[in-house]
C-alpha cells in the first residue's frame, strides 16, 4: 500500500508594491518609518521586510518544525551572549533599518553592545538603524534558496561582518563574509563563531 504524502513546494513572499516616488535624496518610500512599523504591529501573523526601493515582502508564518528550529537556534546564540556579555542577540521577530533602507528580520542576530546602546532609546524601540555584526538565515523546506542567498548578500553589502545561511534542506552551511567567496559546508556538525564571536559553537545536530 503506497501514501502520497503532500510534498513541500518552495514558497515566495508575496511582494506588495507601492509605487515610492524618487526624491533628490533617493527613494522617499510610500509609507513612513513609524508607518510601516504600525502596520507591521496590525499583522503580527505575518512576518514582513521593506526592500531597498519601498516594496513591502510578506512572508506567511513558519511551520511548526521549523519553529522548534528556529528556537533551538535561538537559545544557543542567547546563552553564549549572556556568558560572554560583549553584545546583545535578536530572534526572527525583530527588525533592523539597514543603510540602504530595507527592513530586514534575519531568524538570528548579534550586535556589539557599544553600537547598540550608541543608538537613541527611541529608535530602538522599532526598527533600529543598524546593521548587525552577525547573522544567521535558516532556510525551511518551503523556502527558495535564491531569496536567502540575495537577503544574505544585502547583509554583507550593508554592514555585515559573518553571516550564516543554513539551509536543512540540503543539510549545507554557506558562510559570508565581506570581500570573500561565499564558503559551502556538506553537513558540517558544529560551527564556530571565531574569531567575531569567540568562544561561540552552533551545534547542528540540535537543527537538521
Amino acid at each position: 500500500m503506497t501514501t502520497n504524502l503532500p510534498v513541500a513546494t518552495e514558497i515566495v513572499p508575496m511582494v506588495l508594491q507601492l509605487q515610492p516616488a524618487m526624491s533628490t535624496t533617493g527613494y522617499a518610500y510610500a509609507l513612513t518609518e513609524d508607518q510601516f512599523y504600525e502596520f507591521c504591529q496590525l499583522n503580527r501573523d505575518f512576518r514582513i521586510e521593506r526592500n531597498a526601493v519601498g516594496e513591502l515582502v510578506i512572508m506567511p508564518p513558519t511551520g511548526s518544525e521549523t519553529d522548534e528550529r528556529n528556537f533551538n537556534l535561538v537559545g544557543q546564540l542567547w546563552v553564549w551572549t549572556k556568558q560572554y556579555g560583549t553584545g546583545v542577540g535578536f530572534g526572527f521577530s525583530g527588525g533592523f533599518t539597514l543603510p540602504n533602507g530595507a527592513v530586514r528580520s534575519p531568524d538570528a542576530a548579534w550586535i556589539k553592545r557599544d553600537r547598540w546602546e550608541a543608538i537613541p532609546a527611541e529608535l530602538r524601540k522599532k526598527f533600529a538603524p543598524i546593521c548587525p555584526e552577525f547573522v544567521i538565515e535558516l532556510r525551511s523546506q518551503s523556502d527558495r534558496l535564491q531569496v536567502l542567498q540575495d537577503k544574505m548578500q544585502e547583509y554583507i553589502d550593508n554592514g555585515t561582518q559573518l553571516g550564516w545561511l543554513i539551509d536543512t534542506k540540503q543539510r549545507q552551511v554557506f558562510i559570508y563574509c565581506p570581500n570573500i567567496v561565499v564558503e559551502v559546508l556538506d553537513n558540517p556538525k558544529i560551527m564556530s563563531g571565531e574569531p567575531l564571536l569567540p568562544g561561540f559553537v552552533l551545534n547542528l545536530n540540535q537543527i537538521w
